[in-house]
């Protein structure tokens, strides 16, 4: 799943990187822990071509009568798009890309959860598969958006059985740019391992209140392979009178 993920790359560099239309979006200060409700920058197909827009993390649909009836849908399921009433509208028109560097997932080692972070080897952002909605709330329209997600890869697998689908070249261009076709669900498959890291970091990151450099701050060396988990310490072996460093 993805239930956390940072922002830092400024919005002209995404602009440029991805070739889209940022004017609907104002200032944006670097996010490093991005949290469910919270306002993220997604990328979609717009009247004129590609966009950045805001949405709220956590999808709403425009049919809902009391969005607190229903579940948080921050995540949805490459397998239950077509299926599943909240989303199976939204794959005809309304996909999008939720812009991240990178995100991360919790791992139980020693009886403690410890975090992770994932993101790219070459550090460039990522374009999370995702779908928006508007939801038309009786103090004005609320849109929002879900992140789409796949199988784990090899390398992400002992973290979690799942990860956010990773948009890239042709793929993206399917999901974003064309109208749907046999070929549209072709992208949501697991990203290429080889393309990945991952390492440690502190648990202040657990709190959604904190959001600073440190909580994307490497606390081990990254782990490039599946066969690195072996070689890796548990960090939740650490003594109890050290866990204030992390």
């Amino acid at each position: 799943m993805c239930g956390r993920f940072s922002l830092r790359t400024p919005v002209p560099d995404l602009a440029e990187l991805f070739e889209a239309d940022p004017s609907r979006l104002g200032d944006r200060g670097a996010r490093f822990n991005v949290a469910p409700t919270d306002e993220v920058i997604a990328l979609r197909r717009g009247a004129a071509g590609r966009e950045l827009v805001s949405l709220r993390w956590g999808l709403i649909p425009h049919w809902a009568e009391d969005p607190a009836s229903l579940p948080l849908m921050i995540n949805a399921r490459s397998e239950s798009l077509e299926t599943r009433r909240a989303f199976r509208d939204l794959v005809i028109d309304r996909r999008c890309a939720i812009l991240a560097d990178g995100f991360y997932e919790w791992r139980k080692e020693g009886g403690l959860k410890q975090p992770y972070f994932i993101r790219r080897r070459d550090r460039e952002p990522m374009a999370l598969a995702g779908l928006w909605d508007v939801w038309p709330g009786p103090n004005g329209p609320i849109p929002s958006c879900t992140i789409v997600t796949t199988d784990a890869n090899e390398l992400l697998e002992p973290l979690h059985g799942r990860m956010p689908v990773i948009l890239e070249g042709e793929g993206a261009q399917m999901w974003l740019d064309l109208d749907i076709s046999e070929h549209t669900m072709e992208p949501l498959q697991p990203f290429d391992a080889e393309t990945l890291e991952v390492f440690a970091v502190s648990r202040r990151v657990n709190g959604v209140a904190a959001d600073d450099a440190a909580c994307a701050k490497p606390w081990s060396a990254p782990i490039r392979e599946a066969a690195g988990w072996r070689e890796r310490p548990a960090v939740g072996d650490t003594p109890p009178d050290q866990l204030g460093f992390f």
